[in-house]
């Protein structure tokens, strides 16, 4: 699943975990796992303007459990 949020400078941010895609969802999840740390997940952000793609550490329930806010205040944090 994938999520796209807006920031302030009209900047529209496609998020998704990482690995998403590949052929085998229970491989996918565990590439995409954080390694040493339970329930977390890597996500990919890709902007539509200029701005470079970030990589997010987020719990596993990020599509539903995290805001549109929260999910801008961690991709500003890491383009930083």
């Amino acid at each position: 699943m994938e999520r796209v949020v807006s920031d302030q400078n009209g900047i529209t941010w496609t998020c998704i975990q990482a690995f998403t895609g590949l052929s085998d969802q229970a491989e996918n999840k565990d590439a995409a796992q954080v390694k040493g740390e339970e329930d977390a997940y890597w996500v990919v952000c890709t902007p539509s303007g200029g701005a470079q793609s970030v990589r997010l550490k987020l719990p596993g329930d990020w599509e539903s459990a995290c805001s549109d806010e929260a999910l801008l205040q961690e991709i500003e944090q890491q383009s930083q």
